[in-house]
């Protein structure tokens, strides 16, 4: 199967997750409500009614599933291109939250969606094909580089920073915050899940990858920083707008992400200034989609 099919795979793989996932904040965030409704306790202030609440079990599997085929298309295709794809999730839980939360979108809101749409489809565009990997002990090895260790080691500081003495002083007035733990975890995630999903393809392929330790490391890696991410991302959906917390999430997810993978896979290697130009233009774009909503929210 050439590079070519396996990207294609990946791309249609992101964009059924990115469905379900946009669809699960929306499910999620009405068992919050319901959950909070009857405790008292919301879950941004350290409530957890809501896992009793059926309704955002419902969200958390919806979620589960597109995290799945998530899982399975970053085998197929580089983190580079499925990442931005998650663009798609933005758009669904904007028009659900309108029709299904009324949190109103305007038209400041329409074209953020439409920016937001651009910029991933230019960065996919110009997604490079990714270097075959063998082994999973290749992927450690570019794990365990320097530039990829400063960037580990800087997260890690970032996200004890912002849980120790950020989000008890103004977690519940600045949606950067809970995002902003999500997302640093979230783009250690995306590099494990990347490697397992490695891993498990080249075992099925019957080159055993679950003999080896940095296998079940990653599987560590990737359990201890979703557990976190779920934390967060309730307590800022339970906080701030839907329309506000998902571009926010998307954006600092991608960004970091595409990030994390140029230092750890160096998925930019070969390709021209243009083409890296058009990649971070098109991430600039999607960001605006966050200033649009902002001033959205006001009118």
């Amino acid at each position: 199967m050439g590079l070519y099919e396996d990207n294609l795979k990946g791309f249609i793989l992101a964009l059924l997750s990115s469905v379900f996932i946009g669809a699960s904040f929306i499910i999620k965030k009405k068992g919050l409500r319901r959950a909070a409704a009857v405790s008292g306790v919301r879950a941004g202030y350290g409530g957890y009614a809501y896992l009793l609440e059926p309704l955002w079990w419902l969200g958390m599997f919806t979620m589960i599933v597109g995290e799945v085929a998530n899982f399975i298309a970053y085998a197929f295709a580089p983190a580079i291109l499925v990442t931005p794809l998650g663009a798609l999730s933005i758009i669904v839980s904007a028009v659900l939250a309108h029709f299904m939360l009324k949190e109103k979108l305007h038209q400041l809101g329409v074209l953020g969606c439409v920016m937001c749409i651009s910029g991933s489809v230019v960065i996919v565009i110009h997604a490079p094909q990714e270097s075959p990997i063998t082994s999973v002990q290749e992927i450690w090895i570019m794990a365990t580089q320097p530039a990829f260790l400063l960037y580990l080691g800087s997260v890690i500081v970032l996200v004890i920073l912002l849980i120790l003495y950020f989000a008890p002083r103004c977690g519940h007035t600045n949606v950067l915050v809970f995002t902003g733990i999500c997302s640093l975890m979230g783009s250690l995630s995306v590099m494990s899940v990347k490697a397992l999903g490695t891993a498990l393809k080249l075992t099925f392929e019957g080159r055993n990858q679950l003999v080896y330790p940095e296998t079940w490391f990653f599987v560590f890696i990737v359990a201890t920083c979703v557990i976190a991410q779920m934390n967060y991302l309730n307590k800022a959906l339970d906080t701030f707008n839907t329309a506000v917390v998902s571009p926010i999430y998307y954006v600092m997810f991608t960004s970091l992400t595409i990030l994390a993978s140029v230092i750890m896979f160096k998925d930019w290697d070969g390709q021209d200034t243009g083409s890296v130009v058009s990649e971070l233009c098109g991430l600039i774009a999607c960001a605006l989609w966050y200033h649009c909503v902002k001033l959205d929210q006001r009118l």
